[in-house]
């Protein structure tokens, strides 16, 4: 069984920046997935980012391509997600999963997630 942490979250301004961090522990097998989703209010928990638990495969939802960038530092068993030109559509709860065998966005892949950190972007 694995545990995932994340933070980072908060408020930002409108073009901000923030750091997510996601710290896993426990039983995350070599080759597995780890992704970050997001759920704004009233709204499907949506998929934006996965990295492989080494790095070396990435990819970022196109629309978010070029201000978020999903990074993992294995040795420390972190997961990241910059973001970059913060937008008040930013605004949700960020979660971390882990566990995936598939290089997958359906959140039903994924059997552990963190709690989640909130992110606020306001003008």
């Amino acid at each position: 069984h694995a545990q995932l942490m994340e933070s980072g979250g908060g408020s930002a301004p409108v073009g901000g920046s923030l750091r997510l961090s996601c710290v896993s522990s426990g039983d995350i097998h070599v080759g597995d997935y780890m992704a970050w989703f997001r759920q704004a209010a009233g709204k499907d928990r949506e998929g934006i980012a996965i990295t492989s638990d080494l790095g070396g495969h990435q990819w970022v939802v196109g629309k978010e391509e070029g201000r978020f960038t999903i990074s993992v530092d294995s040795a420390a068993d972190t997961m990241y997600l910059q973001m970059t030109s913060l937008k008040p559509e930013d605004t949700a709860m960020y979660f971390c999963a882990a566990g995936s065998r598939f290089f997958s966005i359906n959140p039903e892949d994924y059997p552990y997630w963190g709690q989640g950190t909130q992110v606020i972007v306001s003008s």
